[in-house]
């Protein structure tokens, strides 16, 4: 009898025995083994993000890392949305992430994913011409997209105009928040949006 062939992400990492253990994030995180992740575009509707891999767009967010606040950062050659460069720039940090952990990179990538995403966060009601915070639940899909957004703007802004590469910098950040490490962006932003919402209640 022929060994079942199992299809492998980039014909690498083996996503069977990858868990999400966040039940809301469940359907919302494509995890399907692919060869090459470029959906083209196909799926720009609403909820089409939960149809396009987590890796692609994790590598999607690389091309746009956006800038904090009202200050703005001059974007370096790499963040310039050329599919081949993000993509082997993923690669790079998968690889990485494999070599310190030294577990699955896309498990590693799910647990930070889950550890990054907020729960809570607050939104401005106008109410007799004054503003107040409410702290409202924040939708899966928003929470996978934020911790995507942290992630990758606490990378791009330790490796900006540093010797320290993106590749480099994007998998700390993965492992940081991974791990729960408080010195991690993506886990301090999810802790400042929880903090704030518990205080607008």
């Amino acid at each position: 009898m022929h060994n079942k062939m199992v299809m492998k992400l980039f014909d690498i990492y083996d996503t069977s025995s990858v868990v999400v253990k966040d039940e809301a994030l469940k359907p919302y995180l494509n995890l399907e083994p692919r060869l090459l992740l470029k959906s083209h575009g196909r799926h720009v509707a609403k909820f089409g993000a939960a149809k396009t891999h987590i890796v692609e767009r994790l590598a999607n967010r690389i091309a746009v890392p956006g800038h904090l606040g009202r200050k703005h950062k001059i974007i370096t050659s790499w963040a310039s949305g050329k599919y081949n460069k993000n993509m082997s720039t993923m690669l790079k940090t998968l690889a990485l992430i494999e070599q310190r952990k030294k577990e699955n990179p896309i498990q590693v990538l799910v647990k930070a994913i889950e550890n990054a995403s907020p729960r809570d966060e607050t939104t401005t009601i106008e109410y007799g011409g004054a503003r107040y915070p409410q702290a409202v639940d924040t939708s899966p899909l928003r929470r996978i997209n934020l911790a995507l957004r942290w992630l990758v703007q606490g990378a791009y802004h330790k490796s900006f105009g540093k010797k320290k590469k993106m590749a480099e910098s994007l998998a700390n950040e993965i492992i940081l928040a991974a791990d729960q490490n408080m010195e991690g962006f993506a886990t301090t932003k999810k802790n400042d949006a929880e903090k704030q919402a518990d205080a607008a209640r």
